[in-house]
């Protein structure tokens, strides 16, 4: 069967049946919104009409049973009731919602969701770790949320580059060159994948202590240490390569991590701040020339009337300072300017920590002034929270470190194998499986866990809930996908197979309406980048599944065989969309659990 195309949502197409009908009713009041929503009382509820009635000084009901009178008979509406002062309550037909369904079904992967209408550049920042330094917990947050706002984004049809200012600059790194060249071996290690990543992050963690000692106990090695820093921001071809070591091996580092959490990182993307150390000075030039950015006392500042410290005096974004160096905001500024002027971004999204805000807010406002960014170029912090512990303070070891990372992805991978483990036997799963499976719900734990949550609220981090089979947690929803799995491998014979002509049970209709709505929850997810309303759709969806398989039997053989193919359509469809879901949110579903 050839795939069908986009499918018009059931929401969108009696969104356009009951605005024809306001026009028709009221031709002279314009465009009319219905304000539809979903309703307890019924399908839909249209609220636009109270809005309306007082912009015509009209009575509300009279308005409400007249638009009712223009709407033309349809196979898309089964009753229509004015309620209350004016609402109108919409039930659906059955077979328009199974035809709707099947139309999603026959569109393969993409499920009758169309493209977005209009689609731009966004350059998305996000997984910033820097060079010689272990992840920690800290780096979770704007990994997980900057690679589903890519997979979304994506699958909407938006270009998207995605780029990650890694910290590869600055003065620690005289030290840490200077070390290595009179000790050329302090690098050296062996193994491969995430091994070799252990054991890279393992020599630079040595030879950083290392270095560090010898620069606080040895004025002779703090001199050379600060000579080598002159030498690397002067381009000195000896410094220069020892430098790229330091960023090589760390790189090593990072994708080790990144594979660990199921995430695809690719060289080129990865633009740390010295990319932009040839634009620092042209980038200070432009501001001070076109007088976005003023000198005070030596410094080169940029001023804002609404950013103040305590005593009430104007706080500056430093972009040069005193002694000639450069801020942060320099490499910022440089970093908008190539994304607008050389990738041709339209949208500028930035996925840092909501601590970062002011920073951003100055940032952004700078480079608006400068003309960098316009109504036509955007951008945009997507702030997020902090990790905390169960006390509700943030996220340590017992000794009070910051957590790395590795140590907190190997231990949900270690919870999950066991939960894993425990149901195995049941489904027959092999080593293999449990092994890979325990990886894949140990990863989608943690991912879920941070994408549910409003990203700039805290979250506690809590793996015992996390790896719970119960409640709001992907351990649910991928059991919830593997028992529809399930349910379709036992189904033998029987195919999935709509029937239209069939009534529903109430079970049946309330699944099949939230299947219909995940076209315009991606959408919304896009528009506002909030990916935990995606998290709370995939969420809902395994709900209204579980109460669909409690109360419609299936496989019964009381069922007629059209009643178990349209049954088994519902299953089919709902583990296609749980599918794309989850994978959007970057977390897999395993077939078997």
């Amino acid at each position: 069967m050839p795939e069908s195309g986009p499918v018009q949502s059931l929401a969108s197409t009696l969104q356009q049946h009951l605005a024809d009908a306001l026009t028709a009713a009221l031709p002279d009041a314009g465009t009319a919104d219905p304000l539809l929503r979903r309703s307890d009382r019924a399908d839909f509820q249209a609220n636009g009409i109270l809005a309306l009635a007082k912009k015509v000084k009209g009575n509300p009901r009279e308005l409400a049973d007249r638009v009712t009178a223009a709407l033309p008979a349809n196979d898309l509406i089964q009753d229509i009731e004015v309620s209350g002062p004016g609402f109108l309550n919409v039930t659906l037909t059955d077979r328009a919602i199974t035809e709707t369904l099947a139309a999603r079904s026959a569109n393969g992967d993409r499920l009758g969701i169309p493209y977005q209408a209009v689609s731009g550049t966004t350059v998305i920042d996000y997984a910033q770790p820097n060079v010689a330094k272990e992840m920690h917990v800290g780096h979770l947050r704007s990994a997980v949320i900057g690679d589903a706002m890519v997979q979304i984004l994506e699958f909407t049809g938006e270009d998207v580059v995605r780029r990650h200012h890694i910290g590869d600059w600055g003065t620690q790194y005289g030290m840490l060159i200077q070390y290595l060249i009179e000790h050329p071996t302090a690098l050296g290690h062996e193994g491969e994948g995430a091994e070799a990543g252990e054991a890279a992050m393992s020599s630079l963690d040595r030879l950083y202590k290392a270095s560090r000692a010898l620069f606080d106990s040895d004025e002779e090695f703090k001199a050379r240490s600060r000579d080598r820093v002159v030498a690397l921001q002067a381009g000195d071809p000896e410094t220069l390569a020892f430098w790229q070591r330091f960023v090589d091996e760390s790189k090593v580092y990072f994708y080790s991590v990144f594979e660990k959490l199921d995430m695809r990182i690719d060289d080129p993307d990865i633009v740390g701040e010295s990319a932009y150390n040839d634009m620092l000075e042209e980038t200070c030039r432009i501001l001070e020339e076109t007088g976005v950015a003023v000198r005070s006392e030596g410094a080169l500042c940029v001023f804002f009337d609404d950013v103040k410290g305590p005593d009430g005096n104007k706080v500056p974004l430093i972009v040069k300072k005193t002694n000639g160096g450069y801020g942060y905001a320099a490499t910022d500024l440089s970093a908008i300017r190539d994304r607008v002027q050389h990738l041709k971004a339209d949208t500028l999204l930035y996925v840092v920590d909501a601590r970062q805000s002011l920073h951003f807010k100055m940032v952004f406002e700078t480079a608006r002034r400068a003309g960098w960014l316009s109504e036509d170029v955007k951008a945009v912090q997507l702030a997020f929270g902090t990790v905390l512990g169960k006390d509700g303070k943030p996220f340590k070891t017992r000794a009070g470190e910051t957590v790395r990372l590795v140590d907190l992805l190997d231990e949900a991978i270690e919870r999950a194998t066991a939960v894993v483990r425990e149901k195995a036997e049941k489904v027959g799963l092999s080593e293999q499986e449990i092994v890979e499976n325990g990886r894949y719900v140990g990863v989608g734990a943690v991912k879920y866990a941070d994408l549910s949550t409003s990203a700039v609220r805290d979250y506690k981090f809590d793996l015992d809930q996390m790896v719970s089979l119960h409640g709001d947690t992907s351990v649910y929803l991928q059991y919830a996908y593997a028992r529809i799995r399930s349910i379709l491998r036992k189904a033998g014979d029987a195919k999935p197979v709509a029937h239209p002509e069939l009534g529903l049970a109430p079970a049946e209709r309330a699944l099949g309406l939230h299947l219909d709505q995940f076209g315009e929850t991606i959408a919304e997810v896009a528009r506002t980048y909030e990916p935990h309303k995606l998290a709370a759709y995939v969420y809902q969806l395994a709900s209204h599944f579980t109460t669909f398989y409690d109360q419609c039997h299936v496989l019964s053989e009381d069922n007629s065989p059209e009643v178990v193919e349209n049954r088994l359509f519902l299953c089919d469809l709902t583990a296609r969309t749980l599918h794309r879901g989850m994978r959007l949110l970057g977390i897999r579903t395993p077939d078997r659990l």
